[in-house]
């Protein structure tokens, strides 16, 4: 299954919260390869894409954060208007539930990558298969260009 594990880190929404994780990532010579932000009054949920996310959650819940995985899907759109709606358009039509998305381009020009945070992952790369949407995996994202 073509499926990437996401790291999700619960934050208190303070000043520095985010510069103090970061910068611990960065102390263990962690790459970023995407990450978001969500946020309540209280507190807020960074969902992070990294090279060995295993080894990442370890790290982070060793220095105290609340980490959890999530397995998510990654799409390779050509990045032009309309693929997003194409991909969403897909699997509304097949009644699955996107959840919470994300996207970032690549440094090759003409190409975006787009998070997808689904209720049925299975069924998902089902309809974007049929449809011809490249999925990645975990290492095909890393190395992606």
């Amino acid at each position: 299954m073509k499926t990437i594990t996401q790291l999700s880190v619960f934050l208190e929404n303070k000043p520095g919260q985010l510069a103090a994780m970061t910068r611990f990532l960065a102390r263990k010579q962690v790459n970023l390869r995407a990450l978001s932000l969500s946020e309540t009054s209280e507190f807020g949920i960074v969902r992070l894409i990294v090279d060995a996310p295993e080894s990442v959650a370890g790290l982070l819940s060793g220095e105290g954060y609340v980490c959890t995985t999530t397995q998510v899907l990654a799409a390779r759109l050509e990045d032009v208007p309309g693929s997003l709606a194409a991909v969403l358009e897909a699997l509304s039509g097949a009644g699955i539930n996107l959840e919470y998305s994300y996207a970032f381009t690549s440094p090759v020009g003409g190409v975006a990558y787009n998070v997808l945070r689904v209720q049925d992952n299975a069924a998902a790369i089902r309809v974007l298969s049929e449809k011809g949407v490249p999925l990645l995996s975990q290492e095909e994202l890393i190395h992606a260009n």
